[in-house]
């Protein structure tokens, strides 16, 4: 090709437009959660995180009222690990324009004791969260220790962050 007929190409450029798709309303009568143990519940009655075999990584996104604005599952891992990102944790959570968000899993094993890749990931989240403006209130681990003691654990609660 000739550098005449170079010149003449003519490009092209992609236009996007974003934009939320609602998949699913549910009904439930807290849209401010104040404590762990409603955040607990939440995962339980809504997402049903108790029962599934695998590892789901999940975000609620509050608005500048700390009222949900959306519930975002980030990823569906395996067995004992779920690949979690703050890329794709904050592309939920600003496409939501949320002001925070609550992060939350499952531990299909049933012991809601973090592991050091939870700690380490959570700390990373709030980084990003601290970076980004979204601030990350709490991250709760969903267990079921068959009615033998705590059946989740609160980051906050723990201490943890």
């Amino acid at each position: 090709m000739s550098k005449a007929a170079a010149a003449k190409t003519v490009s092209s450029v992609n236009i996007y437009r974003l934009k939320m798709v609602r998949e699913e309303s549910v009904k439930y009568g807290e849209t401010i959660l104040k404590a762990p143990i409603e955040i607990n519940t939440l995962a339980r009655k809504v997402m049903h995180l108790d029962e599934a075999a695998e590892e789901n990584f999940v975000i609620i996104c509050l608005n500048t009222k700390n009222r949900i604005a959306g519930v975002h599952t980030i990823s569906v891992g395996t067995l004992n690990s779920s690949l979690v990102h703050p890329r794709e944790v904050f592309k939920a959570a600003i496409l939501n324009n949320a002001s925070a968000i609550i992060c939350l899993h499952n531990h299909p094993s049933g012991d809601p004791e973090p592991s050091r890749d939870d700690i380490e990931t959570t700390q990373r989240l709030v980084n990003a969260g601290n970076v980004l403006g979204v601030k990350v209130l709490d991250h709760v681990i969903i267990g079921d220790n068959g009615g033998l003691g705590r059946n989740y654990t609160s980051f906050k609660e723990q201490g943890l962050m």
